[in-house]
């Protein structure tokens, strides 16, 4: 997997890390091809041979409460899956590109090769994810996010086609959760994938409670203290009207 630099992206990340009153927001989208380097064929080689992981997988359903029926189902029969109940189901591959994504996205920090497919879930829609996303980000940040919302959706749509994806996303349990520390109050992984790109658009986001986190920028400049304010001055908001609600894009 190689990260693909994207000026657009990296500006929206810039306006997606910022301050709440209660709680500090850090939100990053990547995006990744993937083609395969010498370390993701022997990661590919170590899923297959020594974690027998093999032909289809077996995902978890988006949620608790709901089950995404889509082209590809099976009925489980993975650990911590109850067997005998209809899921998604992912390829080897596929689930291979999710986790070098991950690796990718979190080096050196963490290690996911040992992550597994119970692990992942196959989101129902797009419109799903869109409103997951948005419901998140708005209770988090406000009125400030309506007017951001429209770029951030036409940018993601500019990167990876959004119509053309298959969205995935990663729940992890505390041990494996990279935002598993104290002080995180919520936090988001969606996977974007187009088969035809071969291109995956990660979206990874949490909010930490600014009582509880607090670290250190490019600049030395303290978050989570009291005394911290941040700059807007180096945030480029042309296009933006923060008192004008901003529809909804339609892709």
């Amino acid at each position: 997997m190689k990260l693909l630099e994207s000026p657009k992206l990296e500006a929206l990340n810039h306006l997606l890390s910022l301050r709440t009153g209660d709680c500090i927001i850090d939100g990053r989208i990547e995006s990744y091809s993937c083609k395969m380097t010498g370390d993701d064929k022997r990661l590919l080689r170590c899923l297959s041979t020594e974690h027998g992981i093999t032909g289809l997988q077996a995902l978890s359903p988006p949620n608790q409460n709901s089950l995404s029926v889509s082209p590809g189902v099976a009925f489980c029969e993975s650990p911590g899956l109850e067997s005998g109940v209809l899921c998604d189901t992912i390829s080897t591959k596929t689930l291979f590109y999710l986790i070098s994504t991950l690796n990718e996205s979190f080096n050196p920090d963490y290690d996911f090769s040992n992550a597994r497919s119970s692990e992942f879930s196959r989101e129902p829609s797009l419109d799903w994810v869109v409103n997951a996303v948005e419901l998140q980000l708005l209770t988090a940040v406000g009125a400030r996010f309506n007017s951001l919302k429209e770029q951030m959706w036409n940018t993601i749509d500019d990167a990876i086609t959004l119509q053309d994806c298959v969205i995935y996303s990663y729940n992890p349990d505390l041990t494996s959760d990279p935002y598993g520390e104290e002080g995180c109050i919520w936090s988001f992984n969606y996977f974007f994938y187009n088969k035809k790109l071969k291109r995956i658009l990660f979206f990874t986001c949490r909010a930490n409670s600014v009582g509880d986190h607090r670290t250190v920028d490019d600049d030395g400049l303290m978050f989570g203290s009291e005394e911290f304010v941040p700059d807007d001055s180096s945030m480029d908001y042309t296009g933006y009207d923060n008192d004008e609600d901003i529809s909804v894009p339609v892709f």
